[in-house]
C-alpha cells in the first residue's frame, strides 16, 4: 500500500523545516572548512541501505539519514522525450564499447540538463515508509463483506492513518498551483492534479488523481448508489478536463480506483491507457465505469462483495487476516 507521504514531495511546513535543518548542517560544515552545494536538500544524506531497485523500471529506493532524521529517497531515470532527440543526437558524447558487423554499442553521455534523475524525498520517514519500499513477498487476500467489517475496518480505525496532506490540498494549503481542474460542489466536487509519479513532460505516462471533497468516503467499500452522481461527475468532468488540457481523448484513458487504496480518502486514478502504471493490474484496480454500473445494479454491491487485493509480507493488515484464520 503506497503511503501518502511518498506521493508528495517535501513541500509545505515539513519541507520548510527540513530545508532549515539542511541549511544549518551546511553552515556547520562550512564553519569546519567543508564545502556545501547550495539549494541541495540532499546535502549530507547518509545512506543506510538500499531498500529495493529495478533495472527494468530504472529506479532505486534508499533508506538513510538526512539532518539527523530517517529519510527515504526515491530516484528514477526520467523518460526520453521525442522533443529532445535532436539535441541528444547532436550534443552528446559517444564512446564505442563494441562493434560487430552491422551492430555497435556505445556509452552515450547526454547534455547534463537532459540527464536528470527524478528524486522524491520522504522525511521524516517512519518505519512504515521504510518497510513499504523494501523488497518483499506479496500475498493475495480474499476479503468478504464480513471480513471488511470484522478485520479491515477495525484495523483502519485502530491505525488512524493520517490524510491531513489530502485536506491540505482540498483547502489550498498545499499544491494549489498543481491543481488543473476543480469542481467545488461539496457533494459531487473534486480536485484533479498530477500524481507524483508523472513528471508532466510527456503524455505517454500521463497520471492524474481526482480527490473528492467529501471526507467520509474511505474506499470503494463505503460506496453506495447515493454516490453514483459523484462518480459520474468525476468520470465525465475528469475526462473533459484532460481532453482540454492535454488533448487526450477518453478512449485513451484508464480510469480506476484501487482496493486496497494507498490512502483512505476516496480518489480516482486517470492514466494513459498505454502506460502500465503501478497498481493497474486486475488484483488491485477497479475500472470506474464498472464501479458505477455495479452500484446502479445493487446499491450495496461493495458492502457485500468479496474483493481480492495483494498485501506485502510485513503489512499489519495481513497479520490480522492470518490471526483471523483467513489466510
Amino acid at each position: 500500500m503506497a503511503d501518502p507521504a511518498a506521493k508528495r514531495g517535501p513541500g509545505g511546513a515539513v519541507g520548510d523545516e527540513l530545508a532549515q535543518k539542511v541549511k544549518k548542517a551546511k553552515t556547520d560544515d562550512e564553519k569546519d572548512g567543508g564545502e556545501a552545494e547550495s539549494d541541495n536538500v540532499l546535502f549530507g544524506f547518509k545512506t543506510c541501505s538500499v531498500l529495493s531497485d529495478s533495472s527494468r523500471e530504472k529506479n532505486i529506493f534508499i533508506h538513510g539519514k538526512l539532518a539527523d532524521q530517517d529519510a527515504v529517497v526515491i530516484m528514477e531515470k526520467t523518460p526520453i522525450r521525442e522533443d529532445v532527440l535532436a539535441e541528444i543526437f547532436s550534443d552528446s558524447s559517444l564512446k564505442l564499447e563494441m562493434r560487430n558487423d552491422i551492430y555497435s554499442t556505445y556509452r552515450l553521455q547526454a547534455p547534463s540538463h537532459l540527464n536528470e534523475i527524478k528524486t522524491t524525498v520522504v522525511c521524516p520517514a517512519t518505519e512504515k515508509h521504510v518497510k513499504k519500499y523494501q523488497r518483499q513477498e506479496s500475498f493475495l487476500v480474499e476479503e468478504t463483506g464480513k471480513d471488511y467489517q470484522s478485520i479491515t475496518l477495525p484495523y483502519i480505525q485502530e491505525q488512524c492513518f493520517s490524510v491531513q496532506w489530502v485536506y491540505n490540498i482540498l483547502e489550498k494549503k498545499a499544491e494549489a498551483e498543481r491543481i488543473i481542474y476543480e469542481d467545488q460542489d461539496p457533494k459531487v466536487g473534486f480536485v484533479l492534479l498530477p500524481d507524483f509519479k508523472w513528471d508532466q513532460k510527456q503524455i505517454d505516462d500521463l497520471y492524474l488523481i481526482a480527490i473528492v471533497h467529501q471526507r467520509d468516503i474511505r474506499s470503494v467499500r463505503d460506496l453506495t448508489s447515493e454516490h453514483i452522481a459523484l462518480l459520474q461527475n468525476i468520470f465525465q468532468k475528469g475526462k473533459d478536463a484532460i481532453l482540454q488540457r492535454y488533448n487526450l481523448p477518453a478512449s485513451q484513458l484508464r480510469v480506476y480506483l484501487h482496493y486496497q487504496p494507498s490512502y483512505y480518502h476516496l480518489h480516482v486514478h486517470f492514466t494513459k491507457l498505454s502506460y502500465q502504471a503501478p497498481g493497474c493490474g486486475v488484483e488491485r484496480a477497479h475500472l470506474l465505469a464498472d464501479v458505477i454500473q455495479n452500484l446502479q445494479s445493487d446499491s450495496d454491491y461493495y458492502k457485500n462483495r468479496t474483493l481480492y487485493f495483494p498485501l506485502r509480507k510485513d503489512d499489519g493488515l495481513l497479520s490480522k487476516f492470518k490471526e483471523a484464520g483467513r489466510l
